[in-house]
């Protein structure tokens, strides 16, 4: 015999006389009177259709544990693990942060120990997006990753950074005020499509005319300073710095004071986060901005959305940066 069709959101919607979106919240007990998400329920029961029950139990606040994992030495993680810790606090969940310290083994661990801690769902700003120990999380977990697509874990709903805008916006600009020798400083992570890696900077600086160096760093101030010194005191020293996080940027202010350059006449520097330090430091720095607050909307709604009703445009959002021109920048030798 051939099995009956699995009834879908939309089969609700139409049975109920309302809209796709205002079915969903009805059932999720959002939005809509007392009466209607009744009804949509009645309806529901009727033709035998399931909420999601990651999605349900999110959306009710009902023993919903949510962990946020990142790095928390990077100082722009850290504010949007605050960001997204309020965020979800705000909608009744129990949510708490893994420090894992840019270190793929400690991210691992802390994955392993999902079910012992009755977890529902993550939100990741992963260290290794291409590491297989994604695809050892239950699948009753539900996964929302920011900044990377997870390789072994491609249904997951993801919030991607356009770094190629980003990146390409930063050497054009150092390009322009007459920079050719750039270094690249990249967060010592993985290399993935996604990220701005040694591939998309040397690539788009060739198509510039620029010698682009790319050096790996942890995004720390403290160990971001000893590897551009290493980079300033070289022979062949570049003019100009891109940072790939802003946390990198003050490391390479450090260094240069160290070897005695001034930023920016001796040096430009440009950061990649717009955090709440780049307009105190002196010079204020010169960075690319994101939209934080859409970003973690846009990862909080993924997060609850039921799994049948994520579309290609919720499943995959991709944010731009914006360009943030202060002072930490200027054509060399000025």
């Amino acid at each position: 015999m051939k099995e009956p069709r699995r009834r879908t959101l939309q089969d609700v919607a139409d049975a109920a006389g309302l809209s796709k979106a205002a079915t969903s919240y009805a059932l999720r007990g959002l939005r809509g009177s007392s009466e209607t998400q009744a009804r949509v329920a009645r309806v529901a029961a009727e033709l035998g259709y399931t909420v999601d029950p990651v999605a349900r139990a999110l959306a009710g606040g009902r023993s919903s544990n949510v962990v946020i994992v990142g790095t928390l030495r990077d100082l722009w993680q850290q504010d949007l693990a605050v960001m997204l810790s309020r965020a979800l606090g705000g909608l009744s969940l129990n949510a708490s942060i893994a420090d894992v310290d840019a270190s793929p083994s400690r991210e691992e661990a802390v994955l392993a120990g999902l079910n012992s801690r009755q977890v529902e769902a993550v939100v990741a700003l992963p260290v290794d997006p291409s590491a297989a120990y994604w695809a050892d999380v239950p699948d009753e977990i539900r996964v929302v990753s920011i900044g990377d697509a997870l390789t072994h874990r491609p249904e997951s709903p993801v919030v991607l950074f356009d770094n190629t805008t980003g990146v390409g916006t930063g050497l054009r600009h150092l390009a322009d005020l007459g920079h050719r020798s750039v270094g690249v400083l990249a967060p010592a992570m993985p290399a993935t499509p996604g990220r701005p890696a040694e591939m998309l900077a040397t690539s788009l600086g060739a198509e510039l005319g620029l010698d682009v160096t790319v050096t790996a760093t942890p995004a720390a101030v403290e160990e971001a300073a000893e590897a551009t010194e290493r980079l300033l005191r070289s022979p062949a020293r570049p003019t100009a710095l891109l940072c790939l996080s802003d946390s990198i940027a003050f490391g390479a202010y450090a260094a240069a004071r160290r070897v005695g350059l001034e930023v920016p006449r001796e040096l430009s520097v440009l950061g990649y986060d717009d955090s709440a330090m780049a307009p105190l430091v002196e010079p204020q720095l010169s960075t690319f901005a994101w939209d934080e607050a859409a970003i973690v909307a846009a990862a909080v709604d993924a997060l609850h959305t039921p799994a049948d009703e994520l579309d290609d445009a919720s499943r995959r959002r991709i944010f731009r940066p914006g360009f943030v021109s202060r002072a930490s920048t200027a054509a060399p030798g000025r």
